[in-house]
């Protein structure tokens, strides 16, 4: 094996056998690259992956992000759509060390929240490897070690042994596409809104839109402002609240209530000053949910809607809502009520789901139905042997930067341990 083992020193110090232990188990891939990390391995270098990469550097820690995209926050940068902006004020939404710049508008727009990110991993020099997809880690018990392999764009395979690894690829790795009867019937445009930038592509057409949270809400709103004609699929029912209330951010009012109410009391507050500014969302077709609108993020992740000019558009009937879809046909859409529409394109909206499943081989920290760690917030963070999870809290950037932290500090105490100063 072609060994390329970077600052072993301190690692052979405490095991002269490493070299001899890791050519054993390692016999039967000959032709792979082997990369000793003094470090910590980070998969991801999305927010999660920049912020748990800057606190570790700034505790003396190295790391080495590995990325399948070839840039930073490819989330960001290569699947999302032109007008998004950050649905909560850039407070909220700010990574650990580094706030955003005060010229800032209150809800940045997708490139400036881009900018941020590229200034974030220059300050910290963060230079993570692109182009690197890790498709199998695994703990080998016999050296106390990980694992990592990980293939480059020439499907040259690279394998990463660390004593750290922690899981950064998030809740938003792969795009989910549904399964709708007559789908290679239909004949127009079918897409993820991963692939959705703009509605200039679709001006003059007519949309159906699947999906009623945010981005789904967000695409009605860009199809209606480039003179498409959108539908919207409501299959389910959804909290719609003004993004601001009573001169001030819905989601920090929120914040600022709980300190001192019962999330019950805060709900029902949110609920009535929603339903004075809204009015019945139910009238035209957007029933709330039973559990109130924090308490159901809680239990279940799901976000309400804060709504940016979409539903005015409900109400004035620019924007149509259908029930869920039965099967397709020829430019044509059955619905579930009966009812046949007939559609230039649809726009699924549906959300995304993490990966984790698919290349981390291990049995406890991480669910092998959704890939969510299989303990609760906030204890979630942390595994067996040195394994970690940052970004899978359903509760956003704020979430990622309490993971980050506990990571670091832990991973900080076990470092100077392993290599204390001299």
């Amino acid at each position: 094996m072609d060994y390329c083992l970077r600052e072993l020193e301190g690692k052979q110090a405490h095991d002269p056998l490493l070299i001899e232990k890791m050519n054993n188990s390692s016999q039967s891939s000959s032709s792979e690259r082997c990369v000793w990390v003094p470090g910590p391995v980070i998969v991801g270098a999305g927010p999660s992956g920049l912020a748990t990469a800057a606190y570790l550097k700034e505790k003396g820690v190295p790391s080495l992000i590995l990325e399948r995209s070839n840039c930073i926050a490819s989330l960001w940068q290569l699947k999302t759509y032109d007008r998004l902006h950050l649905h909560l004020p850039k407070q909220f939404c700010e990574l650990p060390l580094m706030g955003f710049p005060c010229e800032f508008p209150t809800y940045p727009t997708k490139q400036q929240f881009i900018e941020y990110l590229e200034s974030y991993a220059e300050r910290f020099a963060i230079r993570p490897r692109f182009n690197e997809t890790v498709r199998h880690a695994e703990f080998d018990a016999t050296l106390g070690l990980w694992k990592v392999r990980s293939f480059n764009k020439r499907e040259v395979a690279t394998e990463f042994v660390c004593r750290w690894l922690i899981v950064a690829t998030g809740e938003n790795a792969e795009a989910v596409v549904p399964r709708i009867e007559g789908m290679g019937d239909f004949g127009g445009t079918i897409k993820h809104t991963s692939l959705y930038k703009s509605g200039a592509e679709f001006r003059g057409k007519r949309v159906l839109v699947v999906g009623c949270g945010n981005s789904g809400m967000e695409v009605c709103l860009d199809l209606c402002n480039h003179n498409a004609t959108p539908s919207l699929v409501v299959r389910d029912t959804v909290h719609i609240l003004p993004r601001e209330m009573l001169g001030k951010s819905t989601f920090g009012l929120s914040m600022w209530l709980l300190k001192w109410l019962p999330i019950e009391f805060v709900d029902r507050f949110l609920l009535i000053v929603s339903w004075l500014m809204l009015g019945d969302t139910a009238r035209f077709g957007l029933d709330r949910p039973k559990l109130g609108p924090l308490q159901l993020k809680n239990l279940s992740g799901k976000t309400p809607v804060l709504d940016v000019g979409t539903l005015a558009k409900i109400k004035s009937g620019h924007i149509k809502v259908r029930p869920a879809i039965d099967r397709l046909k020829r430019y044509t859409v059955e619905f579930v009520d009966g009812r046949t529409e007939i559609f230039d394109a649809i726009i699924l909206a549906t959300g995304y789901k993490t990966n984790v499943p698919y290349w981390l081989k291990e049995g406890d920290m991480f669910s092998k139905e959704d890939g969510f760690p299989t303990k609760p917030f906030p204890n979630g963070w942390k595994g067996e042997n040195g394994l970690y999870a940052v970004g899978f809290t359903k509760r956003g950037l704020l979430g990622t930067s309490m993971d980050a932290k506990r990571i670091a500090e832990h991973i900080e105490r076990c470092w100077n341990h392993f290599f204390p100063l001299t």
